[in-house]
């Protein structure tokens, strides 16, 4: 009942005008409910009781032969027309209707479930003074509710107080942009004050005005009223529903929007009805070939007219006709009876086959234990079983990249230090050494606080710095102090870090592991365990990290007073600003960052700066003026901040791996061989994005040129485009060449294509969300189309999630592809919904997008699978299916087209009217199923070797129009044949005993003998993949044909049934005739020598790279698996910094006098006793480069 009312309200709220202004008071339904707001229940399933029925039956009568079926249906209720009984037609009619219904109500149910186990979730809303446990289905606008740690944001709401100091909370948003680093929000002043009172959350009666319900996620507009003042609101005060509440005890939020007027909701995208290109091109196909039996039956039934004209009058002794059924009248319905008739030009049959070969090959991927991951217990599922051919046709891929192309988690990789790099293992040779699962780890038992998750291999490293080595000791004391991570000890020793960068975490963790432990931190001191001794520093300032700055500093005093900067930041940055002492080791540390870099590693310098104390007093006062100014704030602080960072000296460099999930570059290499361009969404910033692009080998230091498009104007994004997309082609016209058709049924469907153009060298293409925004509006999207096109690599970063769909959309519109989204977020769920597949990853990031995708499996490389074997392997075998059904079909019509010739025109069948009625049913149907679900012209191995098989599916090479027209001439050719060689092989000839056999039931049982025998062999012509079931569906098939025939013409039954079964000894008295079985051989070898001629021709002259690979399969042994290489390094000038965070820094934050709540002191854990190691006098920096034998004079 709740959908019906949730329905009705949609229908109510669409009436309405459009919401400019969303107004809402605090703690006042009756005021809230006179706007109509919509509550908090979601719904994503497409049916309800009520509409299942109309909407399903409308969506299967938009394919056109099930409306071309049921207008036969009524044909034959017709008894002056037809020959054949209206239950027939009937009962395959509703047999398929009801398996496809049935199959969209199961997938419907599904999207039920889920719904409803959103909507029932319990949350605590304030009503009537008190806080109540209601489900989120129930929430309104207005309320105010109470959220818990690690509980999912119900709505979205206006973030009023929370548990922690400065009332500030973290969110994990990694259902909404796919970033797993947690971000801040801070609730206004005036309604922080109300803490967890009941008594004034109950009289809060603030009202908001503010933006209308929109996708926006970065934006939000509007202001608060409390008490007659006004307080502005965006997008820092606001928490999203999709979020998940992290590191807060409590919080409370005033609801401002619900259920479908949230952000994630108004991002999510329609649930549309997806068919496949097959099944569009089917449509246009039944209509042509229902013109195409229209026309056929209009030249027999004008046949019929002059038959009864001129020769009808000398059979109406034995024949007489039927009263005032005159010439015309007897044409018309002769017409009709032969619509009847010919109607086998497209059985039913044929689509009852295509579903059952589409859930066939469905189970075949559910099966399949080569896409099954073993660590999550995760199997592939095919969600959707209608897409399957699509899988072979797929043009253009949309991949998120945080969880899909990535783990999600970076790791500390390698570092440099002293000019000496660490992490790589290297043979007596100096050659690399692979690392894999079974290389010796480093052994951190030694340290009670080390994370037990953490890995590394190189033990040089934890030698030195147990030694006491200076330069290490500082390197791992810079991570532990220079950073503005968040500690949590929920158990005594048990430490977790909160870090709105992964990268800072992964850094922090790597210091904490070599033995330098960051504790915890006040807004005044930081806390570290230095080789098992607590020292205690006290922070002076925070240099944050802002996007021009690319890097951060801290002034720290140590215990003994010593003072201290110290600075991470990107290469580039930092050594402009080192002492000219580093500048050896600076070579040499870019070097290695180059070597880093070449692994598709992310890189970070470390330097440090000893300082003067009287200098720091007076620094200090000036930052503290700077800082409480308002106007030009952040230039005289960015002054100060160059003015004490200069004249570093250099301790090393950081790289951090974000990890790729396994197999990722070797799928994306065997996909671009395919000729499938895959564009990259996310929500990352550009340098992350730029980094994994390298890593994962789409971008390449190969390429002419990386196209960079970041204008902030329309007009800038416009002239960045045409620049890129006249240095990639310069000859290109100015104008894009669109070609625009009337493809699709009854020529309704406009359809505008923009083709490619040509160009010489690989490019690759950066836009940034801001940028796209502009490149998305009307003016402009044909440019960035254009200019994409060119591009072997598009990668669009920090976009929002419906920006991913328009993106998706646009290559629909105008590029006339397959295309295929996969995502693992609820940030990807538009962008899955919107292409005509849609792939969930089942990652770290919920369970959002399998929800509404089409196929679902657990790694990105399982794609290459997908696409390379199930996909091709299902166009390939539907593609043969369709030309074979189509063979088989209108070769059995053309016979009863030439016999019209013969029988006057009247609409007689030419076969045994049981052989009419189990051609389709029994005697073929199980021999092409066969071929359709086990045929493969190569098996799964050699289809991954050779990914150029893949490329006649994009082009659709198989099944289309030209295709259609030589089965067509195929079909024409056979039938001729099939009734004319017996024909004329039976004409005046008589049996051994002298009768005459050529009556018409002995004809009949020729001319279907001969059909089915022939369409059997050019089965067998088709068919690559011979399995035992094959065989005993295409045996079993002509042994199923004569046993029937020869009861169906017995004595027995026929004296049981006179009527039914007149065929009376025809099959006896036939088939033993050998000029008749000469006949029936005569026949299939002038059908199937043609076609072996044909297919030996062009294989020879002009073969396919089917027929190239089958050759080779022939000639080479089976290969094997895959085996792991090492990846060659690549060479590159260009090195990114890792991302501080997404945002700028909450350096101030951390230093807030009230920042953080007091903790009772917790006992530390004493690893060892060592002297305090601080960091070395401040003096010119001498590089030393430490050999091997150094080293172990050293020892």
């Amino acid at each position: 009942m709740g959908s019906v009312v949730s329905y009705i309200g949609q229908l109510c709220r669409q009436q309405n005008k459009q919401e400019v202004e969303r107004h809402l008071r605090a703690n006042d339904r009756t005021f809230n409910l006179s706007y109509r707001y919509a509550n908090n229940a979601i719904k994503t399933s497409k049916y309800n009781i009520f509409t299942f029925l109309p909407l399903n039956l409308f969506e299967q009568f938009r394919r056109l032969a099930n409306c071309f079926f049921l207008f036969l249906f009524t044909l034959q209720l017709i008894p002056q027309i037809s020959s054949l009984a209206w239950f027939t037609t009937a009962a395959l009619l509703i047999l398929v209707l009801s398996i496809t219904a049935v199959k969209d109500a199961t997938d419907d149910i599904k999207r039920h479930k889920s719904d409803n186990e959103v909507n029932n979730r319990e949350v605590r809303i304030l009503v009537d003074g008190e806080f109540r446990t209601e489900k989120w289905m129930n929430v309104q606008v207005g309320d105010v509710i109470k959220l818990e740690n690690n509980q999912f944001v119900t709505a979205d709401l206006l973030l009023l107080s929370s548990s922690e100091p400065l009332n500030v909370v973290y969110v994990e948003t990694a259902e909404l942009d796919g970033e797993t680093n947690l971000k801040v929000k801070q609730a206004l002043t005036v309604t922080g004050g109300m803490g967890d009172s009941t008594e004034a959350l109950a009289r809060f009666n603030g009202e908001v005005k503010c933006e209308p319900p929109n996708s926006r996620l970065e934006i939000f507009k509007g202001t608060l009223m409390v008490d007659s003042q006004s307080y502005a609101l965006d997008n820092g005060r606001v928490l999203l529903r999709g979020c998940t509440l992290r590191n807060t005890e409590w919080c409370f939020g005033l609801v401002i929007f619900g259920g479908p007027d949230t952000k994630l909701m108004q991002n999510s995208g329609k649930t549309t009805f997806k068919r496949t290109s097959m099944d569009h091109f089917m449509n246009v196909l039944v209509l042509c070939i229902f013109v195409f039996l229209l026309s056929m039956c209009s030249v027999l039934a004008i046949g019929h007219a002059v038959w009864e004209a001129k020769e009808g009058s000398v059979f109406t002794v034995f024949l007489p006709p039927e009263p005032d059924v005159d010439v015309p009248l007897s044409s018309f319905l002769c017409f009709w009876s032969y619509v009847i008739l010919l109607n086998t030009v497209v059985p039913m049959s044929l689509f009852v086959s295509v579903e059952a070969i589409r859930l066939v090959n469905s189970y075949y991927i559910d099966w399949d234990w080569k896409m099954y991951y073993p660590k999550s217990d995760t199997p592939a599922q095919a969600r959707t079983t209608t897409l399957n051919e699509d899988l072979g046709q797929i043009k253009y891929i949309f991949s998120d990249k945080t969880g899909t192309l990535t783990q999600n988690i970076m790791t500390f990789n390698k570092c440099t230090i002293g000019g000496k790099s660490y992490g790589e293992l290297l043979d007596t040779s100096g050659q690399r050494i692979e690392i894999t699962e079974n290389t010796p780890r480093v052994d951190f038992s030694w340290n009670h606080l080390a994370d037990p998750k953490f890995v590394f291999h190189d033990h040089n490293l934890v030698a030195i710095v147990k030694e006491g080595n200076m330069e290490a000791q500082a390197f791992f004391r810079l991570l532990a102090l220079c950073h503005t991570v968040m500690p949590e000890e929920k158990r005594q020793g048990e430490l977790y870090y909160q870090a709105q960068s992964p990268d800072e975490g992964a850094l922090v963790t790597a210091a904490r592991n070599f033995g330098f432990v960051f504790r915890s931190r006040t807004p005044e001191t930081i806390a570290v365990l230095e080789m098992g001794e607590l020292v205690i520093y006290e922070l002076l300032a925070v240099l944050d990290f802002n996007n021009v700055r690319k890097r951060m500093s801290v002034i720290v005093r140590n215990p003994d007073g010593k003072l201290t900067l110290y600075c991470k930041g990107a290469d580039a940055i930092i050594f402009e600003r080192l002492h000219t002492s580093c500048n050896t080791l600076m070579a040499l540390t870019t070097r290695h960052l180059n070597e880093y870099a070449g692994d598709g590693l992310r890189t970070l310098v470390l330097a440090y700066k000893d300082l003067d104390e009287n200098y720091v007093q007076e620094w200090m006062q000036r930052h503290h003026e700077a800082s409480t100014i308002i106007e030009d704030r952040d230039e005289k602080l960015d002054r100060l901040y160059e003015e004490i960072e200069k004249d570093l000296l250099l301790l090393g460099a950081t790289a951090v791996e974000d990890k790729l999930q396994d197999g990722v570059p070797q799928t994306i290499e065997q996909l671009a061989k395919a000729d499938i361009k895959i564009w990259v969404l996310t929500g990352d910033k550009q340098e992350t994005a730029e980094n994994i692009g390298y890593s994962c080998n789409m971008l390449q230091e190969e390429m002419k040129h990386v196209f960079i498009v970041a204008a902030n104007t329309a007009e800038g994004v416009k002239e960045e485009l045409q620049s890129a997309r006249r240095k990639m082609c310069p000859a290109a016209a100015e104008e894009p060449n669109v070609t625009r058709a009337r493809p699709g049924l009854l020529w309704l469907h406009k359809t505008e294509t923009v083709h490619d153009d040509k160009v010489d060298g690989k490019y690759g293409l950066v836009i940034n969300g801001h940028s796209l925004a502009f490149a998305l509006e009307k003016g402009l999207e044909l440019e960035l189309l254009r200019t994409a096109c060119m591009c072997q690599t598009v990668i669009c970063c920090r976009v929002t999630p419906i920006q991913k769909a328009q993106v998706v959309e646009l290559v629909k519109k105008y590029k006339q592809a397959v295309t295929l989204a996969i995502g693992d977020g609820a940030n990807d769920v538009s962008m899955i919904k919107a292409a005509h597949i849609g792939v969930g990853i089942s990652g770290q990031e919920g369970m959002q997008a399998v929800l509404s995708s089409d196929f679902s499996f657990a790694q990105f490389r399982y794609l290459q699978r997908l696409l390379l074997v199930h996909g091709r392997w299902s166009y390939l075998r539907m593609c043969k299916f369709l030309q074979y059904f189509f063979y088989k079909n209108f070769t059995f019509t053309f016979v009863h087209v030439w016999y019209a010739f013969f029988c006057g025109f009247s609409a007689q069948t030419v076969y045994d009217q049981w052989f009419v009625s189990m051609y389709n049913v029994a005697y073929t149907v199980l021999p092409v199923l066969g071929m359709s679900l086990f045929d493969q012209d190569v098996n799964d191995r050699w289809s991954s070797q050779y990914p150029q098989l893949y490329l006649p599916g994009p082009l659709n090479i198989y099944f289309n129009k030209k295709a259609m027209v030589c089965c067509v001439i195929h079909s024409c050719y056979s039938s001729l044949v099939v009734f004319f060689v017996p024909w004329a092989a039976m004409h005046d000839t008589v049996g051994d005993n002298g009768k005459d056999i050529a009556d018409y039931q002995s004809f009949a049982l020729v001319v279907q003998t001969c059909l089915l025998i022939v369409v059997n062999i050019q089965m067998c012509l088709d068919t690559h993949y011979w399995t035992p079931v094959n065989h005993s569906f295409m045996w079993g098939s002509l042994v199923l044909y004569f046993a029937t025939t020869f009861a169906m013409h017995s004595n027995d039954i026929f004296s049981i049934f006179t009527s039914v079964f007149p065929f009376i000894g025809t099959a006896r008295n036939t088939l033993s005739q050998p000029n008749v079985w000469l006949t029936i051989f005569l026949t299939c070898l002038l059908c199937g020598l043609p076609v072996m001629a044909f297919r030996f021709t062009v294989i020879q002259l002009w073969p396919s790279i089917n027929d190239k690979v089958r050759h080779k399969v022939r000639e080479e042994p089976l290969p094997g698996p895959p085996s792991r290489r090492l990846p060659a390094r690549r060479m590159r000038s260009r090195r990114s910094s890792y991302a501080f965070s997404h945002t700028h820094g909450c350096g101030d934050l951390v230093t807030s006098r009230r920042f953080l709540r007091k903790h009772p002191p917790t006992s530390q854990v004493t690893l060892f006793k060592q002297i305090n190691s601080h960091l070395a006098p401040n003096q010119p920096q001498l590089c030393r480069v430490d050999t091997v034998e150094s080293e172990q004079q050293a020892r």
